[in-house]
Parts: structure tokens; sequence; C-alpha cells
């Protein structure tokens, strides 16, 4: 068991929050008021997903996508009051990490994404708060090949755009909404890149770039940070942890 505050500052040093300079608050955004026990994990602070960590007993609940956009109305109405107030009626807390959860070099979105698709020498590069990853397959494939695969490790088929026309050895990635740096991933030598979303231009900057493109899922793969974070908390504070995944194909 530990306060709030206390997790709080635990997932703000150990993600070193603090050096990032973010699109929202990273850290404590809604404070529940009682001890954690229980923590729930999740990707975004839906009704859907506060709901069920209500209904699991859950005392906090931990993010990678929260509240408080840059830009986006600052009154609690409509549909965020209805998720904030269903938080504060059940006293649970919301802590979220956006860019320190992408970028985390052990825990992160992008590190766990390439353990789970096998990559090995996998590495970090550029200069942005989150840096594009790159690795080398086990073995070359065709890009077709490396789609299906990628389809059957996160249970959701991307789309793939063909354009280097040869073997992909050398994947790059970059979690989420992470389209636009398609041309930092050609310039790193790789023959595809990996991301969540795509743009009506993502087709023709792969083709013109000689490099396949997958369209994986922003939730898809996103899911693996936040799941490695609890697990941790749980070991180093001896707290209970469940991951709640809400199904969400985008």
């Amino acid at each position: 068991m530990i306060d709030i505050h206390g997790l709080a500052r635990h997932c703000d040093i150990l993600l070193a929050a603090a050096d990032f300079n973010d699109y929202c608050p990273n850290g404590l955004q809604v404070e529940g008021g009682r001890p954690v026990r229980r923590l729930i994990t999740g990707v975004t602070a839906s009704q859907a997903l506060i709901d069920a960590t209500v209904a699991a007993g859950g005392d906090a609940l931990l993010v990678h996508h929260g509240f408080f956009w840059k830009g986006e109305d600052l009154r609690v109405i409509g549909m965020k009051a209805r998720r904030i107030g269903a938080l504060l009626r059940a006293g649970v807390s919301l802590l979220a990490y956006h860019l320190p959860l992408d970028a985390h070099p052990e825990l992160g979105n992008n590190r766990r994404l390439g353990d789970l698709l096998g990559v090995v020498r996998a590495s970090a590069g550029g200069d942005g708060d989150v840096p594009v990853w790159t690795g080398r397959l086990p073995e070359a494939l065709d890009g077709a090949d490396l789609a299906a695969r990628v389809g059957a490790l996160l249970g959701r088929s991307p789309l793939h755009v063909a354009a280097a026309g040869r073997p992909v050895t050398r994947l790059a990635w970059c979690t989420g909404a992470a389209q636009g740096f398609i041309e930092e991933a050609a310039a790193l030598g790789a023959d595809c890149y990996l991301s969540g979303e795509i743009s009506e231009q993502t087709v023709h900057q792969a083709r013109e770039l000689g490099i396949d493109y997958l369209a994986a899922g922003h939730h898809a793969t996103e899911r693996y940070g936040v799941q490695a974070l609890g697990e941790r908390l749980a070991a180093e504070l001896d707290l209970e942890h469940r991951f709640i995944d809400i199904d969400n194909p985008a």
C-alpha cells in the first residue's frame, strides 16, 4: 500500500517525467484520495476503462492517454465531466504518462514493442523526445509476411504499403501517431517503418522513399509500456496490478 502522492513521485522519477515537454500534464491528474493497494492500468482513460476500474475495485488508474491535452476545451463539462465525476465519486485516482512512457529505454512502448516483435540489436536514434527505434529482424522477411506476423502478434491486421521492393531486414518503428517520422526512418536505412496510424501523404512518402510502411494501430502498438510499468510498480511497491484492455480498432 502507498499513498497516491508517493506513487506519483515514484512514477515521476522512474520515467523522468520532468524531462519532457509534453502535450499534457504527466503524473497525477485526478486525486482520488485513498491509499493505493490495487492498481489498474490501461491505454486510454475512456469511460469504459474508468467503469471497469471501479468494478474491479481499483484504487488508482494509470494510463498512457489521460486528460487535459493542449488545445482542448479547459472546461470540465460534458464527456470530461462524466469521466472525472465517475473517478471522484469512486475515490479513484488517475495518473497518466504520455511521452515518458513512449520513450523509456526499458519500460517504454517502443522498447516493449520491439521486444514483442523479436527485433535484435534494437536502439533508439534521433534527437526528439520520442526517438525512432531501429533494429534487425532475426531473419529477412517479405513485407507481406512481416505484416502477417505483426497482425498475429498484435491481434490486429496492419495496413501494409508495399514500396521497398526487397525483403525486410532492418525495421524502424515508433508507436502511436508517429507516421510523420517516415523520412527519418528511411534515412536510418530501414527497409520498413512501422507505426500506429497512417495519413494520406504517408502512402506517397513510402513509395517515393522506397520503404514499406505498416500502420499497425495506435492502440495496438501502445498496450505494452503501461503493462510493463504496472508490473514493475507492483513488484517494487507490493501492489496488486491488473491491466484492462478496452478494445479499440484505431
